[in-house]
């Protein structure tokens, strides 16, 4: 199979869709690969390091797009130079990945569609754990975040960091982040490595752990009400939550110095949460960074493209942040890419095969051979904890089904008495037994090792999900402390004891050395 790399013709637009190193790759993966020329000029990969991966470049952009599979960034549009739309450049029955934005370009599936194509689009990969190396709007997200904060530094007028100087006191800057998710996160940790003071809010409570793990103030309101949506994502808001919310952002707008806004809502334009009345109130020379100006922005003032100066604030709508950064950001791009084709290279023989049963292809997928299958089945992302008694789960979807779990509560309390207790029973005659014919040395450890057993579930069970990775990675180190006692016995005379003990301080040294670095490293990630 032949995939096909074109150059970017959107305005501003510097990424490419493939690395060499990427490239390289797919060509051991078994793909022919044709690069059309200069595609990679602007994010610093000219044509000879493609050649040296082991990529063809094409004669002309014709070439590239009548590859099988197509890959690149931005939407398919009309070509000025060729005055044809790049679609009508593919062939029948060939395949696209790329950027789609299938809620807001409903024409362009049909396109798509009535070309015979199949597309999926990296904005549409579903949000779980297994789909996290394909997830190309956390990536992009990640270095749009970063280069906010670099932005606005560029048009702040002051330190970052506080400073104490012979001239005097210079004060902190004070940065507010609207919007904790992946870009939200990463200008958090961004703005606090420069010293800033950040405070941050999101309609999503189950993130405020993440925002103090980096140092920021969570900013909450005394407003019961959950802002998770399908996905993970944001949902849309009552009334009365979001009039709470604007009061807490005109207090916050009259304080800080920058602003840096994430907030949007799958499928609607994004929300207006800056108002002009709240910039009138911004110190002059304060910066707002609206990383939504593409979809309509979040600051009223926002011009999506543009730098403008309002009042004395300068407010940010830049559409290409993670442009900005083109080489990083077509390396990270280019291996959700990569990794993408390969879950669909199952045969690893350079061909790819599209599973609609296969959840994350599924939901990546808006055309199939012509026909649209956008949007996809939800996926449940998290699971509802349902009421039980004795581990057996009673799933109470409305009110008829309350009423009768209530009306059979006391039956499932009775089976819960009669299956919990007997176990019960029985392990403790058990231990009894035990106990009459055991040293009393032997039940010392032994209950010490059960009650070691029963704490360490009760503290795993009470750690957020999120932190499970390095406190296993942690306590795996720990408890290679048995090297100690493979180092008693290297001493000893038989060779045998010495030789599994050599081996066995080895392998512990190994655990407690990589568990350590495992965990340094998956901290550091939540640091930003």
């Amino acid at each position: 199979m032949i995939i096909g790399i074109p150059a970017e013709i959107h305005p501003g637009e510097k990424r490419v869709a493939a690395s060499p190193e990427v490239v390289k790759k797919l060509v051991d993966a078994g793909f022919d690969v044709v690069v059309e020329p200069g595609a990679g000029t602007a994010a610093s990969f000219n044509d000879d390091v493609f050649l040296e991966a082991g990529a063809t470049i094409a004669k002309d952009t014709a070439q590239t797009w009548s590859a099988d599979l197509v890959i690149k960034v931005r939407p398919p549009e009309h070509n000025p130079k060729l005055g044809r739309h790049e679609i009508e450049l593919m062939s029948e029955g060939a395949c696209l990945i790329s950027f789609l934005w299938p809620a807001q370009n409903q024409e362009l599936l049909q396109k798509l569609a009535g070309g015979k194509l199949t597309a999926l689009a990296m904005d549409s990969i579903p949000r779980i754990s297994r789909a996290q190396k394909l997830d190309a709007l956390s990536s992009m997200a990640n270095i749009g975040g970063y280069r906010a904060v670099i932005e606005a530094s560029n048009l702040f007028g002051r330190f970052f960091a506080g400073q104490i100087t012979a001239a005097g006191k210079v004060d902190p800057a004070k940065v507010l982040v609207i919007g904790a998710g992946v870009a939200g996160l990463a200008a958090i940790g961004t703005a606090r490595s420069l010293g800033a003071i950040v405070r941050a809010f999101d309609t999503r409570p189950e993130v405020k752990d993440q925002i103090q793990s980096m140092d920021a103030e969570f900013l909450e309101l005394e407003f019961e009400e959950d802002g998770t949506g399908e996905g993970g994502y944001a949902k849309v808001m009552s009334e009365e939550f979001i009039e709470a919310e604007m009061a807490l952002f005109a207090r916050q707008a009259y304080e800080v110095d920058i602003i840096i806004t994430t907030a949007l809502i799958p499928g609607k334009p994004a929300p207006k949460l800056i108002t002009n009345g709240m910039v009138k109130t911004m110190r002059r020379g304060s910066v707002i960074v609206d990383l939504a100006a593409e979809q309509g922005g979040n600051c009223e003032a926002t011009e999506p493209g543009k730098v403008v100066e309002s009042q004395g604030v300068y407010i940010v709508g830049y559409t290409d942040l993670p442009s900005r950064l083109a080489p990083q950001a077509s390396q990270l791009y280019a291996t959700n890419i990569y990794n993408l084709i390969m879950e669909m290279n199952p045969e690893n023989d350079g061909n790819i095969v599209i599973d609609m049963e296969d959840d994350v292809i599924r939901g990546a997928t808006v055309v199939n051979s012509g026909e649209i299958t956008w949007p996809p089945p939800t996926i449940a992302v998290g699971a509802e904890r349902k009421p039980s008694f004795g581990g057996q789960q009673i799933e109470v979807k409305d009110d008829a089904k309350r009423a009768s779990a209530a009306a059979k509560g006391s039956s499932e309390i009775a089976r819960f008495v009669k299956s919990a207790w007997f176990p019960v029973i029985l392990a403790g005659l058990a231990l009894f037994g035990l106990g009459q014919v055991a040293p009393p040395s032997f039940m010392a450890h032994f209950t010490v090792f059960v009650l070691s057993c029963f704490i360490g579930y009760m503290v795993i069970w009470n750690v957020s999900p999120s932190l499970h990775t390095p406190l296993m990675s942690v306590t795996n180190a720990i408890s290679s402390i048995i090297v100690l006692g493979a180092l008693t016995q290297i001493s000893s005379t038989s060779t045998l004891i010495f030789i599994l003990a050599g081996i066995a301080a080895f392998i512990t040294c190994i655990n407690i050395v990589g568990g350590f670095s495992v965990t340094q490293r998956m901290l550091q990630m939540f640091r930003g």
